[in-house]
């Protein structure tokens, strides 16, 4: 986690061979994963101490591949809405470009930790 606020984290990580497909591209689970992680963490970013998340639903689209050759790759999730029971989110995956490399949305369960 690169960056934290109330209702906005990044993760950011290097992608390397150890992420990649049999195709030879970074595995879209890694993706999913950092994508989760961002949404994930932004909701929790805005619940009280002992109130806890964990994610209903979530929805990712890969716009680009990404390869080792990518370089950092930023997961940047943002809240949307947290009310009582459901909070949702957005998130972006970026490269050091800034270009749009994949994004989703999720859903998440808020619950007392």
């Amino acid at each position: 986690m690169t960056e934290a606020a109330h209702g906005r984290v990044v993760v950011t990580l290097v992608p390397d061979g150890r992420h990649l497909n049999p195709a030879g591209t970074v595995h879209g689970g890694l993706a999913a994963t950092l994508l989760d992680s961002a949404m994930g963490l932004a909701t929790q970013s805005t619940l009280a101490q002992g109130v806890a998340q964990t994610t209903v639903e979530f929805n990712i689209s890969l716009v680009r591949p990404i390869t080792p050759e990518t370089g950092p790759i930023s997961a940047e999730g943002t809240v949307l809405n947290c009310g009582r029971r459901i909070g949702t989110a957005e998130g972006r995956i970026t490269d050091a470009k800034g270009r749009l490399l994949a994004h989703g949305t999720t859903t998440c369960l808020i619950f007392e930790g």
